[in-house]
């Protein structure tokens, strides 16, 4: 049957509205994977009825093959979210060699439909994975808590269930935060530094200073968030300077922290976490009251899930009662425990644990004794498994995030352990809860917690297989990100990072102890030329530019450095450079040795990246010259028929025409582009690789928007320039948001008078370059502001070479200068000569109505003498400006200098003449009437008209 979009189904304590796939727990939505919903629909609608393994797959995977693991992992996912078995409440079974069947009482009621909360997308809380249990007076004492308490700490030892308390209460706050709520792991960090890139990649903020602390604060200066800071205890001294610098300087900023000691930070409020109550050994209690302890009702739950016929007996509570006392209350303890309840039965379980475990106290425990408690679990546990599932735990133990099964046979298959052998214990290992299952839509990934973690880290060591093991962790992370880089030239780029990102942790650990160990650097080298592209994508260009700038080091040193891993390096040390610092010697020493290395070992590709990277520092730099000559280069290397580097060197071509002054040549370039892009499918693909790395079709159509303009078409100019700016926000890529803004829709929103919009441009670029970690186009929205946003700027940056200083005279006269005069005078300033020399004269003009404005009674024959030949001098670089303008093809620049020009004329009463200059060249633009440009020549028209006809 289907199930009614608009009635929702009432099971157990839960109701779901199947038209909005909405499960609630209550009043509180309990958040399901994609695939786990799917099942549960499935098996509601066949309600009391079996179904197949093979209906499920086909109504879950409808258009992928997938293995009958696919379907149980997934199942027990579900089983474990919805707390079945709990207190004898049965919502799924298992029919054997049939299905599965879905057998509670099913209501249904005809109800309006609730609304879904939009509010719930701005958090990167995990899906909920076990129903808790005994903790929701707690949970709902720290909510009301966090509002007074702003720092909250949530101590005890491990085991006791820190983090499931604190998601939890995250969980219920979704939606009470403007600006969301971010979980912090901090156990795959062992550096305290690297806390403050963690968190920053998280919030969406870049640390470009020396002082990255004020940096994270000033960014949540004025965010009102929740931010779940976990497993703190490694790095307690930093996360205490972090929260008293979140308190004083965040004002909106709550804190929720797990550690297994407090933080001892200033405005901190400690909760310590007790152990689940159990019951008492000697009490006269009913079945019912029993039950009603949390530690016992998780023990039960755990126990159904590992052995689905679990039945706990009147004649078994005892031995429940005791097995919860000898694990005194712990909840991990009391799962590794449930684990063996399958194998061992509750009579033997017990008999284990007595002989295991220290005896009996009464009274509460330390916390002191509850850490040896689960010591002595865990080493039970670990104790019983075969030698095959230890050393598969053991050799686990090097992973610092979620990883694959593929992953995982890559770290663990070896010595002694056999692929047949390693699936079986892997297996083994999640039914006896030493393993968790993280249950994604597409794929299954494993994670150890973080105190089992360090438990199978410290038993590797004593086994002395460290080093082998973080040996074949670090050639699993090559071997992923050899694959990234195969996959990411073909790949949409969120599919990518989500495949992708999850590693970056563990590239991490890998290249600090590859780095670290002398034996090992060629590893690391390996590591750092492949592992580039993650790096790009996730915005951490300045830490991958320390690991690139290492390596390279390294592999200076080393005998017979390999030529193509020096070439990558030095490519991407080159973009990492120029992104983050822009032009600076380092970032063209990096291009010219890579394109040296490459011209030596006939890397044509290698030198079409070198030349590409060192054109683009160029143009920034304003060599315009030098790029052209550059470009020039690219027919002579000649491309092999590799068709995406022709496309790549072609609109490199149409950037060098452009910024040298030739706007009908770029712009017939611009448009071929774009054509072959059309046609070959190579629209929404990156440079990959390719000097400093743009998104193909954003970079033409950015460049086409300001040929455009220039040419004087301001309307299609803007269309063109929103349509980069769409593409590039579609894909998310953050260096091509930033190029864009920067060098087109942000400029010509302020040419065409929009100041809306250009203002709003403005604060995206300050925003996406400040998170992107580009500073280079940071440092260019600052000298923007000046001039679009000058009530609200901050200070101007001191560095204003190259190409910037060149935009902001098209921005405001003021910023011209002797030095810009020069070059425009030279030719070197290439696409804004004519309007510099236009600027220049107008500044001059501004001098002489200065003086004009002075007693002319006093004003003596020299100064009179001065003021015309400031007229002169004035009138004769307008010319020049003009002349040129036309050169280029520049109509708008042809317009402005022609308009100053026409002042000048008509201050000396040559209306005829300004009107013979101005009319031609107004009625040229078919488009922007209501630009300021275009406005201000039609005011001018109408006042020669009027002087004309008078």
């Amino acid at each position: 049957m289907s199930l009614p979009p608009n009635q929702a189904l009432g099971f157990g304590p839960y109701r779901i509205h199947p038209g909005q796939r909405l499960l609630l727990e209550g009043d509180q939505p309990l958040r399901l994977g994609r695939r786990a919903m799917d099942i549960l629909l499935i098996l509601l609608a066949h309600a009391g009825e079996v179904v197949s393994k093979q209906q499920l797959m086909a109504g879950v995977w409808p258009d992928s093959v997938v293995e009958d693991i696919n379907l149980r992992v997934h199942m027990a996912a579900l089983r474990k979210a919805l707390g079945d078995g709990q207190a004898g409440q049965r919502f799924i079974v298992t029919v054997a060699q049939r299905g599965y069947s879905f057998v509670a009482p099913v209501l249904l009621e005809s109800i309006e439909q609730r609304p879904t909360d939009a509010a719930d997308v701005r958090h990167n809380l995990p899906l909920r994975r076990t129903r808790i249990i005994g903790r929701q007076p707690l949970v709902d004492s720290l909510m009301h808590q966090l509002p007074r308490q702003r720092c909250i700490s949530l101590v005890g030892p491990g085991g006791i269930g820190k983090t499931t308390v604190a998601l939890r209460v995250a969980e219920q706050l979704i939606g009470e935060y403007r600006d969301g709520i971010r979980l912090v792991d901090l156990a795959p960090l062992n550096d305290p530094a690297l806390i403050y890139t963690h968190l920053a990649a998280l919030l969406d903020l870049a640390l470009f200073d020396g002082d990255p602390l004020a940096c994270l604060v000033k960014g949540l200066q004025s965010r009102q968030m929740l931010l779940v800071i976990d497993n703190c205890e490694h790095l307690i001294d930093a996360v205490a300077l972090l929260s008293e610098s979140i308190l004083r300087g965040a004002p909106k900023v709550h804190i929720l922290a797990t550690s297994r000691e407090s933080l001892r930070a200033e405005g901190e409020f400690v909760q310590r976490l007790e152990s689940l109550d159990y019951p008492p050994l000697q009490a006269d209690l009913d079945r019912q009251q029993v039950l009603a302890f949390p530690a016992l009702q998780l023990f039960v739950e755990r126990s159904v899930a590992t052995q689905e016929n679990f039945e706990l007996t009147d004649t078994q509570l005892p031995q429940a009662i005791e097995i919860c006392h000898r694990l005194d209350g712990i909840p991990l303890a009391l799962e590794l425990a449930a684990a063996q309840v399958a194998e061992l039965g509750l009579e033997g379980l017990l008999t284990q644990l007595q002989g295991r475990l220290p005896p009996l106290v009464t009274g509460n425990q330390s916390s002191l004794e509850r850490h040896l408690t689960l010591r002595a679990t865990l080493d039970w546990s670990f104790n019983l498994l075969s030698v095959c599932e230890q050393t598969c735990l053991q050799r686990l133990g090097v992973f610092r995030g979620g990883f694959s099964l593929p992953s995982a046979a890559a770290v663990i298959v070896g010595r002694h352990i056999a692929p047949d052998g390693m699936f079986a214990a892997i297996t083994q290992l999640v039914a006896k809860s030493l393993l968790c299952v993280e249950v994604g839509d597409e794929e299954v990934f494993y994670r150890l917690l973080d105190t089992t973690r360090r438990y199978a880290l410290e038993k590797l060591d004593q086994a002395g297989e460290l080093n082998d093991t973080r040996d074949r962790h670090a050639e699993r992370c090559l071997s992923l990100m050899q694959q990234a880089q195969r996959d990411w030239e073909d790949t949409p780029t969120a599919l990518w990072i989500e495949r992708y990102a999850r590693g970056l942790e563990d590239l991490r650990a890998a290249l600090g102890w590859c780095l670290a160990s002398a034996d090992r650097h060629a590893l690391a080298i390996d590591l750092a030329a492949t592992s580039a592209p993650l790096w790009q994508e996730l915005s951490l260009l300045r830490e991958y530019g320390g690991y690139a700038r290492r390596a390279l080091s390294l592999l200076e040193s080393a005998s017979q450095p390999c030529p193509r891993l020096k070439i990558a390096l030095n490519l991407a040390l080159g973009s990492a450079c120029y992104h983050t610092w822009g032009g600076t010697p380092e970032t063209i020493d990096a291009f010219v040795n890579a394109r040296q290395l490459a011209q030596e070992h006939g890397d044509v590709a290698g030198q079409l990246r070198a030349v590409s990277g060192h054109m683009a520092v160029n143009l920034s730099c304003g060599h315009y010259r030098t790029a052209l000559a550059q470009s020039e280069q690219f027919d002579r290397l000649g491309l092999h028929g590799d068709p995406l580097l022709s496309l790549s060197t072609h609109r490199l071509r149409v950037l060098a025409l452009h910024y040298a002054g030739d706007q009908p040549q770029a712009r017939v370039h611009a448009e071929q582009v774009l054509e072959r892009m059309a046609h070959s499918g190579h629209l929404n693909r990156f440079t990959h690789g390719f000097g400093v790395q743009y998104d193909q079709s954003v970079a033409s159509l950015t460049v086409l928007a300001r040929v455009l303009w220039l040419q004087g078409f301001p309307q299609q100019a803007w269309h063109t320039a929103r349509q980069a700016l769409d593409i590039a926000v579609q894909i998310n890529h953050g260096t091509s948001i930033c190029y864009t803004l920067a060098l087109a829709s942000c400029l010509i929103a302020h040419y065409n008078g929009d100041r809306q919009n250009a203002r709003a441009l403005l604060l995206m670029l300050l925003e996406q370059s400040q998170k992107h970690s580009v500073l280079l186009f940071h440092n260019w929205a600052q000298h923007y502001a000046q001039v679009i946003d000058a009530d609200s700027a901050p200070p101007m940056p001191s560095d204003s070479s190259g190409l910037i200083r060149e935009i902001m005279v098209t921005l405001d006269d003021r910023f011209v200068d002797d030095a810009l005069f020069a070059r425009a005078q030279t030719g070197d300033a290439g696409w804004s000569t004519a309007e510099i020399l236009r600027a220049r004269a107008d500044q001059l003009l501004a001098q002489e109505s200065a003086c004009l404005g002075g007693d002319l009674r006093v004003q003596g024959r020299d100064s009179v003498s001065s003021d015309n030949a400031r007229i002169a001098a004035a009138e004769l670089t307008l010319q020049q400006a003009l002349s040129i303008a036309r050169a280029q093809g520049a109509l708008a620049w042809e317009l402005r200098s022609a308009t100053s020009l026409a002042q000048v004329w008509m201050d000396q009463s040559r209306y005829r003449e300004a009107q013979a200059l101005l009319a031609p060249i107004y009625q040229r633009f078919t488009e922007g009437y209501a630009t300021p440009d275009l406005r201000k020549v039609r005011r001018l028209l109408d006042e020669l008209t009027c002087h004309l006809q008078g």
